[in-house]
């Protein structure tokens, strides 16, 4: 069984008893959610498709921990005019243990 969850604008494919890295929650770790946005729900071959979403769905999760994803690096550079600018930075997420899909 899993489903597929619109969490923070993003579509994510979720499974019971399977991590999630989600955008940063306003959540407190060990904290339950609830997310209500479920797009589709597979029930061993039974799918349902929602318009927009599923009527009564229901994907329940708890926020393990807060992580910093790898460093991603920003360069810019102009040619022949000594303009060189490195920048970079870590993406936050939520690690989120999906519980239950309803």
């Amino acid at each position: 069984m899993y489903a597929i969850v619109d969490i923070a604008g993003k579509q994510f494919k979720v499974e019971k008893d399977k991590f999630v890295y989600a955008p940063l929650l306003d959540a407190k770790e060990g904290s339950a959610v609830d997310f209500d946005q479920v797009l589709l729900i597979d029930n061993d071959g039974k799918v349902k498709v929602g318009a927009p979403t599923v009527k009564g769905a229901k994907v329940s999760g708890k926020v393990l921990e807060h992580v910093q994803g790898d460093k991603v690096i920003v360069f810019k550079k102009k040619r022949r005019k000594g303009y060189r600018v490195k920048n970079g930075h870590r993406q936050q997420f939520s690690k989120v243990l999906i519980e239950d899909i309803k």
